[in-house]
């Protein structure tokens, strides 16, 4: 077992144990990250290899850390070497480069001794990221989804279509009714939100039994996905 009191705390002179123990460290950290990563990941981009890149940045920046040290000749080395080395790659969600950034930031943490500090950050980090994936803190979607139908330009169906609409939807929106057949039907589409309970299938099957109804249509905005 690694015995922490017996570690080197001058990276000029690094121990190997030290420097095995800088590298587990950030690998167990910048791999919490990335669990957390995955488990409250939302979109439609995955990318596994984003994945492990933030295990590996972290063990990459822990490395450097210590190979720079306390030196400023090595500091600027490094720095003349990383400009000749571009990245190119384009984070497509924000949210990607924080958790990027809270890996290399373990790295470097565990890189310069901060074990403690390296250890409290990822660990709140992914604390708080769990507990604003299960809140709806910034969620500002108002409306589940969108409807749409022909019906015919009667009264009757008129009276069954908003009984339907008030009886399933806590909020709904006309947002387009535009002519069809000569003005002899109307095709509608709404901005809609169902009340606490209500089921999709219910609420179409209850819309199909307006007899003179017609392509109905309702697209449902996943409240995970953000496009």
């Amino acid at each position: 077992m690694l015995d922490i009191l017996k570690l080197q705390l001058h990276s000029g002179n690094a121990t190997p144990i030290s420097v095995i123990y800088a590298i587990l460290l950030s690998f167990v950290l910048s791999t919490l990250i990335a669990i957390t990563y995955e488990k409250t990941f939302r979109g439609l981009s995955y990318s596994r290899n984003f994945v492990q890149a933030l295990i590996l940045s972290s063990v990459v920046a822990a490395t450097v850390m210590q190979a720079i040290g306390d030196s400023l000749a090595r500091g600027l080395g490094m720095l003349g070497a990383l400009a000749i080395v571009r990245f190119r790659t384009n984070f497509r969600d924000p949210r990607d480069i924080i958790f990027m950034f809270a890996s290399l930031a373990a790295g470097i943490s565990v890189g310069v001794k901060g074990y403690t500090i390296a250890a409290g950050g990822a660990i709140g980090f992914c604390v708080i990221a769990v507990i604003l994936y299960f809140s709806p803190f910034g969620q500002t979607s108002y409306f589940d989804g969108m409807l749409r139908f022909n019906l015919e330009n009667i009264p009757s169906a008129k009276n069954m279509l908003e009984k339907v609409l008030h009886d399933y939807c806590k909020i709904f929106a006309l947002i387009t009714l535009r002519d069809m057949a000569q003005g002899n039907r109307l095709d509608y589409a709404y901005h809609i939100k169902l009340k606490r309970g209500k089921r999709n299938d219910d609420f179409i099957n209850a819309l199909k039994k307006i007899e003179t109804i017609n392509g109905v249509h309702l697209l449902m905005q996943e409240k995970t996905v953000e496009l």
